[in-house]
């Protein structure tokens, strides 16, 4: 399969295209080209332009391409369909990927558009996905799935899979439940190609089976579904009834979503935002950190002016200023990056204080080495071993209570339920520079005996 590209050369054709209204050159263009790859194309098209494309397509395509769109570009396109046109997009589509385009839909429209779907089971599965929150299980969840009673034999287990297949786009698993739809365990279908068709599933099911709740939160979810390798994971309600399940493909979303969230938070933009946002929008996402960096440059200012005098009389520790703050931001950073990482993977191994003492030695090490090169460089350099010494006694100091900070904060928001992301951007390196430039001084200030 040769990899799709999209082009201006393309972008500008089917622009010319919809223009002239040549519908059926619009079709054949479209007709092999993925859903995902079309949504690709409605991304770089104007609201009308993107809107009579959907219109033109096969409903059984375009109902997928709605769900890889850009969310300001598919909430201006369903701004110019009808309830009914909305309706038969939703009809095609799982009932998770259903319920996130309706929940997208201004209030006055969903009843409307929930009483259009002609298949009233479809449209009852959307309404129950509603009632859950986005951000939990029970909102991520779709409703189709492949479930059979542990009372059945074989014979009617096959039949009953049968019917229930045609509505799910891929089945990953058959879930074994009670009367009461309990769940109780899975069946594997090599079993069930093997067994004798009067067997009872009881006799046959595999009784352990990973489940989630509803209210648990997806980048739990994530955790589990990535430490067992699963393609799929049943969802329980509060009693253990098996009520939806969630598949790889959403999954993937939320690590997504998630990675992007921790780096614009790293990066010191507080809210979720993307590049194709307004300015008001992305100014309000970036100013408070912007802020908190100019109170940490005003503060590493006054804390400079204090040390006037003694820098009139060795000026050598002027220029090496921007150095400390750099590698107390550059270590504080590093150190808070792989503790903020451990804690999204469950990786870290240990208690707090064995946590603090390795990245303490790690820092000393570092710190060592470095402030030797330095030593040497600056002696070399200027001749004044004093002060070379004085600022490299410094750096060691500022490496470990960077060291210190960058492991110890992010451990310390995430005891406090805080997203320990947040301490990987501008909040540790401000804290580094104001620490580290009243460290640097301070301890040259005893060396040279000033």
């Amino acid at each position: 399969m040769t990899p799709f590209k999209l082009t201006d050369e393309l972008v500008a054709q089917i622009e010319q295209l919809i223009e002239s209204q040549s519908n059926t050159e619009l079709v054949s263009l479209m007709e092999d080209v993925h859903y995902a790859d079309i949504a690709e194309i409605i991304n770089e098209l104007n609201e009308d332009e993107a809107t009579y494309l959907i219109k033109l397509l096969d409903t059984d395509k375009t109902s997928d391409v709605l769900t890889e769109l850009d969310e300001d570009i598919r909430e201006a396109i369903l701004k110019n369909l009808s309830a009914k046109e909305i309706a038969e997009e939703l009809a095609e589509l799982d009932t998770d990927d259903a319920a996130d385009i309706i929940g997208e839909l201004p209030t006055s429209m969903v009843q409307e558009v929930i009483s259009e779907i002609e298949d009233r089971e479809h449209a009852k599965d959307i309404v129950d996905l509603l009632r859950y929150d986005e951000n939990s299980a029970g909102g991520l969840m779709a409703k189709e799935l492949v479930k059979v009673r542990e009372s059945w034999d074989v014979l009617k287990c096959v039949k009953e899979m049968r019917a229930q297949a045609e509505n799910v786009t891929r089945v990953h698993s058959i879930y074994v439940v009670d009367e009461e739809d309990k769940l109780k365990g899975r069946l594997s279908l090599k079993d069930l190609l093997t067994t004798s068709t009067r067997t009872h599933i009881a006799d046959v099911y595999i009784p352990k089976v990973d489940s989630v709740n509803v209210n648990e939160k997806p980048e739990e979810v994530a955790k589990i579904m990535s430490k067992y390798d699963l393609e799929a994971i049943p969802v329980v309600d509060e009693i253990g009834r098996l009520v939806g399940r969630i598949t790889i493909d959403d999954i993937v979303d939320v690590i997504r979503e998630e990675a992007d969230k921790d780096y614009q938070m790293a990066a010191g933009i507080s809210q979720d935002v993307e590049a194709d946002d307004s300015i008001w929008q992305l100014t309000r996402a970036r100013l408070p950190w912007l802020f908190l960096g100019l109170v940490g440059g005003v503060g590493a200012a006054a804390i400079m002016g204090g040390f006037e005098e003694m820098i009139s009389k060795h000026a050598i520790l002027f220029f090496f200023t921007p150095l400390i703050a750099a590698m107390a931001g550059n270590v504080g950073v590093q150190s808070s990056a792989i503790i903020v990482q451990g804690l999204a993977n469950d990786d870290l191994k240990g208690s707090v204080g064995n946590r603090l003492v390795k990245e303490m030695l790690l820092a000393l090490l570092n710190g060592v080495v470095l402030a030797v090169i330095l030593l040497i460089f600056t002696w070399l350099w200027k001749g004044a071993f004093l002060s070379a010494l004085a600022i490299s006694i410094s750096l060691v100091a500022v490496i470990l209570v960077a060291g210190f900070i960058g492991t110890f904060i992010p451990l310390f928001l995430h005891k406090r339920g805080i997203d320990p992301a947040i301490a990987t951007g501008p909040f540790i390196t401000t804290s580094n520079d104001i620490f580290g430039i009243l460290i640097y001084f301070w301890i040259a200030k005893t060396v040279l005996g000033i």
